[in-house]
């Protein structure tokens, strides 16, 4: 059955009768009005468009709160993030829609897709959705089986709406059949009967059951009826157990995006092909081992023979290094950075696979290991493209794109990689200051004729010149500022150490200028009582993109650990390589990049005045309370201070992105950004974290490390004395323990037991069961 869902003072549903009154509900002139906005980015659009619930049984009332009657329809929702992707999973899923029990298919708001399809009788919503998910092959989210789900609409063309059985209207369980089935389904929730893999009771966005399942000789975990199936037969003959591992990443998930990049299982007159190209691009990270391979590869229906035969035929020669199909399936399963995760670890977050369309221009020419280099260091140069533009934060301060990028790495890892995409980025500024720094030599030639003294020239209008030399004194910079008329003046050092030309008397002139340059409205300048002297004092706008070694930037920033620069500046880093691996190979940045590249450039270009972002200022709210609540977690003050700039820099980031992108907000900014903080993040704690610490409690220098979240670190039910003991070990005061359990407290992460013995809460758990 399907309901709309109303509102007044509460939600309620009103039935839909038949297939012209949801056309009608979906075509109406306000929803359509609507959806388009919502497909724009406007996320208050969306929350008007009309809704939803297929879940539901017969019902005796119309309140949608309470409800304790299940239907013989199900809704299953499916995340997309690009048109292409989108397009292929609608043939995936019509043809096997017979399968599955298809009885309605549509395009969402975002661009994924809502399905609703038959229950079968007995068995909750979770265990359907695992069902659909392991035929189809298409991620699912653990999070989105409650009875009362509502759903968006969008409109009722067949672009949007692909597929509608007119059975979907109609429920055959009359309404004391669908209130003994919520019964029955609830007794089977509570006591832990759902045939289901254990990671489906996890919250997980992209949740794969299919490789969850084990092989067909351990079934101890399977239902009777996937026995019976045979697309699931196929689909748990084709996994392998979990604890086999790549780098991290379970053999089973290898192999199953394998297929999904690969047009699927393979059929039975291709099997032997197939197999045969899984095992010889699987060969190279089984390290040519046989029998670890012959372990991995899965059966399809063939015997142990014919796949060993496969395997030694595959294995005739020593890989070359894996291949780029194979690159390809491990960049896709590398997992989106969890928010406010432990920064312990000695390698940074993991870039998320789906990048927002500017950010995967820029950075598809670049090999893996500096893809997140170059993510990075792209936004000084794109934000010194807008004149004048301004951003609102969450403290209604307006901002200006002041972004300053510092890579930090090794000695020989590859620090160029910066240099051509910044190089693209500023062609057209470049091309520019050309022309004017033609003319100001011209003026200053002029001058040489004229004498010292004599018939003195005035200095040409219009000097605008934003990239400027490092080589460059403070009353070069200050006129440079003046001249740019609301423009950012830019400079990219191949070494951050060129600053020192600008310290001046004090030594610290150079980081008092990054100082300004972040903090808005500041001026920078001088005043001079000489005729020839520079006096001027403009609004510092001023970006930069600067390189050093790990041990050189160090010794840079460490006289004003305490002072601000570090948590102004966007750090970022190259992971080191192994010894004798293989030269990175870039892509050709040509004239067609160029062409895909200049639209962005234009959108910025374009810009004025204050710009509205209210995706960028909600995930900025998001982001400053996962960042509080990990601080309160980890009690770490450092970490807790630089997270607030850098907050302020990642959401900059996403305004750029925004303007860039035509104004328009994309799904995948948000992950994006939220990595981009992450990353950043981890980087000023590496690489300077223990120094602030030991500059502000004037102790010696500790080992590097990240904050760690200590209420992890304790067990379910702990006491004071362990408490204590916990905060001992991080190095952390432990007179202030009892005022970090208070602070839980009120948070409802902890609850007390006795006077000195306490537990996590419920809510803690559950929001960690992950």
């Amino acid at each position: 059955m399907i309901y709309q869902i109303l509102k007044n003072e509460h939600k309620y549903a009103r039935l839909v009768k038949n297939r012209e009154e949801y056309l009608a509900l979906r075509n109406s002139h306000e929803n359509l009005e609507n959806l388009a906005k919502a497909r724009a980015g406007d996320e208050k659009a969306k929350a008007k468009l009309v809704q939803f619930a297929y879940n539901l049984g017969v019902l005796s009332g119309s309140a949608l709160a309470g409800c304790k009657s299940i239907g013989s329809y199900f809704f299953h929702d499916v995340d997309c993030y690009d048109a292409e992707q989108s397009a292929a999973m609608a043939q995936q899923i019509l043809a096997k829609k017979d399968e599955i029990g298809l009885m309605m298919l549509e395009q969402s708001a975002s661009g994924g897709w809502h399905l609703v399809c038959k229950r079968t009788p007995g068995t909750t919503i979770l265990e359907n959705q695992v069902r659909i998910a392991s035929i189809l092959q298409i991620e699912m989210d653990t999070n989105a089986h409650d009875l009362q789900r509502v759903v968006y609409s969008t409109s009722g063309s067949s672009d949007d709406l692909l597929y509608l059985d007119d059975t979907l209207f109609d429920e055959p369980m009359t309404e004391q059949e669908c209130e003994a089935e919520y019964v029955r389904l609830k007794d089977r929730e509570r006591k832990g009967e759902e045939q289901v893999p254990a990671g489906a009771k996890k919250a997980r966005k992209h949740y794969k059951p299919w490789t969850e399942f084990l092989a067909t000789d351990n079934r101890t975990n399977r239902s009777d009826s996937a026995a019976e199936n045979p697309t699931e037969e196929k689909i748990l003959k084709s996994c392998i157990p979990l604890q086999k591992e790549f780098r991290g990443i379970a053999y089973s998930d290898i192999i199953a995006e394998w297929w999904r990049q690969n047009d699927g299982l393979p059929q039975e007159g291709e099997r032997n092909v197939k197999l045969y190209q899984l095992a010889v691009n699987l060969r190279a990270i089984c390290d040519n081992n046989r029998d670890l391979l012959l372990q991995m590869m899965p059966r399809l229906g063939l015997g142990d023979d014919e796949v060993r035969s496969i395997v030694d035929s595959a294995c005739k020669e020593s890989p070359k290094g894996i291949s780029k199909a194979m690159n390809n399936v491990l960049d896709s399963l590398q997992q989106e950075v969890k928010p406010n995760s432990d920064s312990d670890d000695s390698t940074p977050p993991v870039m998320p696979v789906r990048l927002p369309k500017l950010i995967n221009l820029l950075t598809k020419n670049t090999p893996n290991q500096y893809k997140a280099a170059v993510a990075h260091a792209v936004f000084p140069p794109l934000g010194t493209h807008l004149k004048e533009v301004e951003f609102e934060y969450t403290d209604y301060v307006l901002h200006e794109a002041t972004l300053m990028n510092c890579l930090m790495a090794h000695t020989g890892a590859g620090k160029g990689c910066i240099d051509e995409p910044i190089r693209h980025i500023m062609a057209d500024i470049k091309a520019r200051d050309a022309e004017n720094t033609r003319r100001e030599a011209e003026w200053k030639k002029d001058c040489q004729k004229k004498g010292a003294n004599k018939d003195k020239l005035m200095r040409p209008a219009g000097l605008v010149i934003q990239e400027i030399d490092p080589d460059m004194t403070k009353p070069a910079l200050v006129t440079r500022m003046d001249e740019a008329e609301g423009h950012f003046v830019y400079v990219k050092l191949n070494e951050i150490d060129l600053f020192e030309q600008l310290k001046g008397q004090t030594g610290k002139q150079h980081f008092q200028l990054m100082c300004l340059a972040f903090d808005p409205g500041a001026e920078f300048g001088q005043t001079r009582i000489g005729t020839q002297s520079v006096t001027a004092r403009p609004k510092c706008r001023f970006n930069w993109n600067a390189c050093t070694t790990i041990q050189k930037g160090r010794r840079f920033f460490s006289r004003v650990l305490t002072d601000g620069p570090i948590s102004r500046i966007n750090f970022c880093t190259i992971p080191e390589m192994e010894i004798g691996a293989e030269q990175p190979i870039y892509g050709k940045y040509d004239a067609a990049f160029d062409a895909e590249l200049k639209p962005y450039i234009d959108n910025l270009t374009s810009a004025h005045g204050v710009v509205d972002c209210p995706q960028a200022f909600k995930l900025a709210r998001k982001l400053q309370e996962e960042c509080a609540e990990f601080a309160r977690l980890s009690q770490d003050e450092t970490y807790w201070n630089l997270s607030h700039r850098a907050i302020v820099i990642a959401w900059l980031k996403a305004c750029v992105l925004y303007v860039a992108n035509g104004c328009q907000w994309e799904k995948s900014i948000e992950a994006f950004i939220r990595w981009s903080l992450q990353y950043d993040l981890w980087c000023k704690m590496q690489f300077f974290g223990a120094d602030i610490e030991a500059a502000n409690s004037l102790g010696e220098r500790i080992a590097n490390r990240g904050p760690r979240n200590l209420l992890e670190l304790l067990p379910d039910e702990f006491t004071l004395d362990d408490a204590r003991r916990v905060r001992k070990q991080q190095g952390k005061d432990e007179q202030k323990t009892i005022f970090m359990i208070r602070n839980w407290m009120n948070r409802n992460y902890v609850i007390q037991n006795s006077e000195f013995s306490f537990e996590k809460s419920y809510k803690y758990k559950s929001k960690n069961n992950k």
